[in-house]
């Protein structure tokens, strides 16, 4: 796979919420105090997707009690492969009773009912190819609070092992500023549901495995520049090195 750092790629392209509104509230206020009816909304879908990606696509994280049994808030960053990704990890956590935040491309949000949607799910939105820092201190805070921030660092659906990625930093610094680790996660099988070139979707068993936390005190780095090229090149490697792993072990999936 290809990959080069960059700061971002692409351009804005919907206006933030108004300030002020239910929506800018939702980002910046802690999961715990969303309304009630968002909080059961949010559960009815979790459970309803968790029934039926677990029929159509048998998903498990193994080792996934990294995940859950370390209670401290930090930033999940994983692969990008399709949009089961996201699901498996929301559902996982949300029955084990951690709530996860996806920052997610404010492009999604030219719909108002994806917009609606999303915020109420705990999504951040960030404007991507911009110093959106106003999604990165959302984020900080929410880390703060305990809450889990998931990261796809490539940016983008990966189609194939030679399609040119792009590393986004933003998942360190945001890491960094919360005093958090970065925790990495691996996805197999995913890209599999949706071969290049086709819309219809296969059935087929994905396969996911949680990391250590990474802790920036233990990368032996002193200055921020440095801690910050450190955690992208040890986090993004250990989501690599698992993916690489997972393949063995699963011959055929990608």
């Amino acid at each position: 796979m290809t990959q080069q750092i960059s700061q971002g790629a692409g351009d804005a392209t919907t206006a933030p919420a108004r300030p002020g509104s239910s929506l800018e509230r939702l980002y910046d206020g802690p999961m715990r105090d969303y309304p009630l009816y968002s909080r059961a909304l949010l559960a009815v879908v979790i459970v309803m997707l968790g029934l039926v990606t677990k029929i159509l696509w048998p998903w498990r994280i193994e080792d996934g009690h990294k995940l859950w049994d370390d209670e401290r808030g930090r930033v999940l960053i994983m692969n990008h492969q399709s949009m089961l990704d996201p699901v498996v990890v929301v559902v996982s956590l949300w029955f084990h009773h951690r709530r996860v935040r996806c920052i997610y491309k404010s492009e999604f949000d030219t719909s108002p009912i994806v917009r609606w949607l999303f915020a109420h799910a705990g999504g951040i939105p960030v404007a991507r190819g911009t110093a959106d820092m106003r999604a990165i201190r959302r984020a900080q805070h929410a880390v703060e609070r305990g809450e889990y921030v998931l990261i796809y660092p490539e940016g983008t659906r990966v189609k194939s092992d030679d399609q040119k990625v792009e590393i986004h930093k933003g998942f360190s610094l945001i890491a960094r500023l919360a005093k958090a680790p970065v925790q990495p996660i691996a996805i197999v099988g995913a890209r599999d549901i949706t071969p290049k070139g086709r819309h219809l979707k296969r059935l087929g068993r994905v396969y996911l495995r949680a990391g250590d936390c990474i802790e920036f005190k233990d990368l032996g780095v002193t200055s921020r520049k440095g801690q910050a090229e450190a955690m992208e090149r040890r986090a993004m490697g250990a989501v690599f090195d698992m993916v690489d792993a997972l393949r063995r072990e699963h011959p055929g999936k990608m």
